[in-house]
């Protein structure tokens, strides 16, 4: 819908009351989606793209910056993962062992 168009002319292809249009339009309108305006007894519906551009800006902008921090977290991990594979495998000493409390007393 590029033009303005009639509402009952949006309302032609659909199975569904006039009224019941009209609130689907309001909805719409909300949103700011489309742009109605009364020329005596018929409403006119125009198609506002603005806020869809918005929001894909804003989409834009966030996928860009999470993928730019996973990318900076990946980068990080197999730093660390490249680290531990060139210190050497020491083998830990065993811990010495403590008497039992429990046996100390029989």
């Amino acid at each position: 819908m590029r033009r303005e168009t009639r509402v009952t002319e949006l309302a032609e292809p659909f199975a569904m009351s006039l009224p019941a249009v009209s609130k689907h339009i309001r909805v719409l309108e909300r949103a700011r989606l489309v742009r109605r305006r009364r020329v005596w007894r018929e409403h006119l519906v125009s198609f506002n793209p603005a806020p869809l551009e918005e929001i894909g800006a804003w989409v834009e902008k966030t996928r860009a910056f999470w993928s730019a921090q996973l990318d900076a977290l990946d980068d990080l991990l197999k730093a660390e993962d490249a680290a531990a594979a060139r210190k050497p495998d020491r083998k830990r000493s065993p811990q010495p062992t403590r008497p039992s409390k429990r046996g100390a007393s029989r």
